[in-house]
């Protein structure tokens, strides 16, 4: 009992010695909030005037829900390139595009340093078919300049009505002055999967994007493929993706995987930290798998890459991709309006963060390019648009960014001149040295396998 006694006379001892300890942490931390919420204040405080003076002094009246709504805009544009505050038209927009179709020219944008970008045209459209590329710079549409204009403006412009025209003015790397471009509207289907028997024995599945049937799509595209009789290898092209649907991401890599993380999300408050796992459904694919990416390949098919890629249950073949792996959650406000805010980053498998970096492919296959003009002397290095290029993109979150791996020594990576190659249609695999590639590997390791190795 005394040494009970004792001990406990230590412990109170313990804590009498630390409390203040304790006590200066806590009033420490209490002092940071403080601080930070008063300087919170003092610039809400600051807003407030401005908007006072601008109310009294501005040379017309002005409209007050059009400057909040500029002030709200002005406050997101400086976190990362996508969050976004959406007017209640805008955010129908953003429904419309994971499910049914709309009517427009077929291109994935972004903004470079307040300059309207094309990430990727969907193939197939009109965007695509006029030839338009990954870099292009839209600085006109009709006539007006998209300086300032916001992504939900610019979207709202290029789509309309089917068969009506709309002209953009374009930059390329190469040009020496801008070009119009005039492209007729069309129904954009939210068809994200095509396929089709690349040689006997080996199937080819091309993912545009993800949207809310996409899974369902695949499995009826792999179905179909193996009606014809077992593949020897698969070949899923992902090249110019843009993203989509996390879900469906999620829902296709679990195709192939029995078990293990698949990609978690990691944010600064608990609920945005996440993660999505693999299930046994049954099915058996035995088969190989060749991943084909470039550098139009973002998000969700960066997503589902990386995961095949760490379960080392598919090569990926191609070129370094765009790198966003950012989660953008879609709040609804009251009005109708939504906010579009990055609430944490994607990890794959391994615990790799896509932010900023993207997923480097096992195989570096150039993107390909047009056949130089002979005439044309000069060279210009390529250079692809990609999430670090963009202004205020969100770092990788780990204390090294990963540099883009350098280019085969037997690849060239500059090119004389402007590029001015017609875009592939999907028939056309004879061109297509990425593919070629991935289905000469695919037949390499049909015929390894079959070797006796043990002799």
């Amino acid at each position: 009992m005394k040494k009970q006694t004792t001990i406990t006379k230590k412990i109170l001892l313990v804590l009498i010695i630390c409390l203040p300890v304790f006590t200066l942490l806590l009033w420490e931390r209490n002092s940071k909030v403080e601080a930070k919420t008063e300087d919170i204040y003092k610039n809400l405080e600051t807003f407030s005037n401005v908007l006072s003076l601008v109310e009294k002094n501005y040379v017309e009246e002005i409209d007050s829900d059009k400057v909040m709504e500029g002030a709200i805009k002005g406050m997101l544009s400086t976190l990362d390139p996508h969050s976004s505050f959406m007017k209640p038209d805008d955010f129908q927009e953003l429904k419309i595009e994971t499910k049914g179709s709309f009517s427009g020219i077929g291109i994935e944008i972004t903004m470079k340093d307040g300059i309207l970008t094309v990430v990727s045209p969907i193939e197939g459209t009109p965007a695509f078919e006029k030839g338009l590329k990954p870099g292009d710079k839209i600085l006109k549409i009709d006539g007006e300049t998209t300086k300032d204009m916001s992504l939900m403006e610019a979207v709202k412009k290029l789509r309309g009505p089917q068969g009506t025209e709309v002209t953009i003015a374009i930059f390329r790397e190469g040009f020496t002055d801008l070009q119009d471009i005039t492209i007729v509207r069309n129904v954009i289907p939210l068809i994200s999967v095509v396929s089709k028997m690349a040689e006997p024995g080996y199937g080819y599945i091309r993912v545009r994007s993800f949207q809310a049937n996409t899974t369902k799509e695949f499995k009826d595209a792999l179905n179909t493929l193996q009606k014809d009789g077992a593949l020897n290898g698969l070949v899923i092209d992902l090249r110019n993706n843009p993203g989509g649907l996390l879900d469906q991401a999620v829902k296709m890599s679990d195709i192939f995987l029995d078990h293990g993380m698949i990609v978690s999300t990691k944010g600064r408050i608990k609920e945005q930290n996440m993660e999505f796992t693999a299930h046994d459904n049954g099915d058996k694919y035995t088969f190989p798998i060749i991943v084909l990416v470039n550098e139009g390949s973002a998000s969700a098919s960066e997503i589902v890459a990386g995961a095949l890629q760490d379960h080392k249950r598919a090569l990926i073949l191609g070129a370094q991709t765009f790198g966003k792996g950012s989660v953008q959650t879609i709040i609804p406000m009251e009005n109708g309006a939504g906010l579009r805010l990055t609430t944490a980053r994607y990890y794959t498998p391994n615990e790799r963060s896509i932010q900023a970096t993207g997923i480097t492919p096992d195989i570096i296959v150039p993107t390909e390019v047009a056949e130089p003009q002979p005439e044309v002397k000069e060279k210009k290095k390529i250079n692809f648009l990609r999430e670090k290029d963009l202004k205020h993109h969100i770092k990788n979150g780990t204390e090294e960014e990963v540099e883009e791996p350098a280019l085969p020594q037997d690849e060239p990576s500059e090119i004389p001149g402007e590029t001015k190659a017609e875009p592939k249609k999907e028939d056309e695999a004879v061109s297509d040295n990425q593919l070629n590639q991935a289905l000469m590997l695919l037949k390499g390791l049909a015929v390894f396998g079959k070797m006796d190795l043990a002799r």
